[in-house]
């Protein structure tokens, strides 16, 4: 469900967009709105509050907005598949960031599956029309990736104090925050969008942001970053499907054979942990 929850948001950010609805306004809105929701599953939990996320409220919340802007600022110049199997070359900057870090072995079974993805990932984009690969749009694919890749650490050890849901309620309210005021300081905050913005900004808030993170962070908290990484690399091949049947962005033999190379890589990944860390 995480996998495809994020997979749907470059989806939604372009239909959105292409009614007419500012960008920095469909972030605010779906984060303000994913805010709500979680403080109340928080207090429906029993839980409160308190002083200990707002650390994770301000450097999450901050991460998390500029990762949103940047990356799907890419969407002015490249398409919602090239910019997911793009940002998807994260997983390779976590393991090595693991490695270099000592806090997760790099071990066969792990360094096929990332190996298989990755060139999954690389056959999707081999291929695609020269207009489609804008260097402004590369660059700004791969800068989220790198930003995110130094995220997953970040977010995966704030949840050795605080629960998901409410480490995906402090992330939430704090991007809510900081792009509010980049909103409103562009007067891109408003009550008046078109209802294509207002409906694909709700499902953005409930499916690709609630429920999505509160999957997302269980999962890290159980494989930790580099395997959780790895088994997200299923999501570009879910952006394609979906930019092909709502965005009329054309599936290629190049996204099916690297879709083909990821599933094989999550399976493989899967099949050598079992519930336990995979060994070589």
């Amino acid at each position: 469900m995480g996998a495809c929850g994020f997979g749907a948001i470059s989806i939604l950010v372009q239909l959105a967009t292409n009614a007419g609805t500012p960008l920095l306004g469909v972030l605010a809105w779906r984060y303000a709105l994913a805010a709500l929701v979680l403080f109340g599953v928080l207090v429906y939990s029993g839980r409160r509050p308190d002083g200990r996320g707002f650390r994770a409220m301000m450097t999450a919340g901050l991460m998390q907005s500029l990762i949103a802007v940047v990356s799907l600022s890419a969407l002015r110049y490249i398409s919602a598949g090239t910019l997911a199997f793009l940002f998807y070359t994260y997983p390779a900057m976590v393991a090595i960031l693991a490695r270099v870090r000592h806090s997760e072995p790099l071990t066969t079974t792990r360094m096929l599956a990332l190996a298989l993805s990755l060139g999954g990932i690389f056959v999707m984009i081999g291929a695609p029309g020269s207009d489609s690969l804008h260097p402004t749009g590369i660059m700004l694919a791969l800068v989220s990736a790198a930003m995110y890749a130094v995220y997953i650490p970040m977010i995966s050890a704030m949840q050795r104090e605080l629960t998901p849901v409410a480490t995906a309620m402090y992330m939430t309210a704090g991007a809510a925050v900081f792009l509010g005021v980049a909103a409103m300081s562009q007067g891109e905050l408003s009550l008046r969008y078109p209802a294509t913005g207002w409906w694909s900004i709700i499902a953005l808030a409930l499916f690709c942001t609630v429920g999505a993170f509160i999957v997302f962070l269980r999962g890290l908290a159980v494989l930790g970053p580099v395997r959780t990484a790895i088994v997200s690399t299923v999501e570009p091949f879910f952006t394609a499907v979906l930019a092909a049947l709502f965005l009329s962005q054309p599936m290629t033999m190049s996204t099916v054979a690297g879709g083909a190379l990821i599933a094989v890589a999550v399976v493989l990944l899967q099949r050598g942990t079992n519930g336990k860390p995979a060994t070589s």
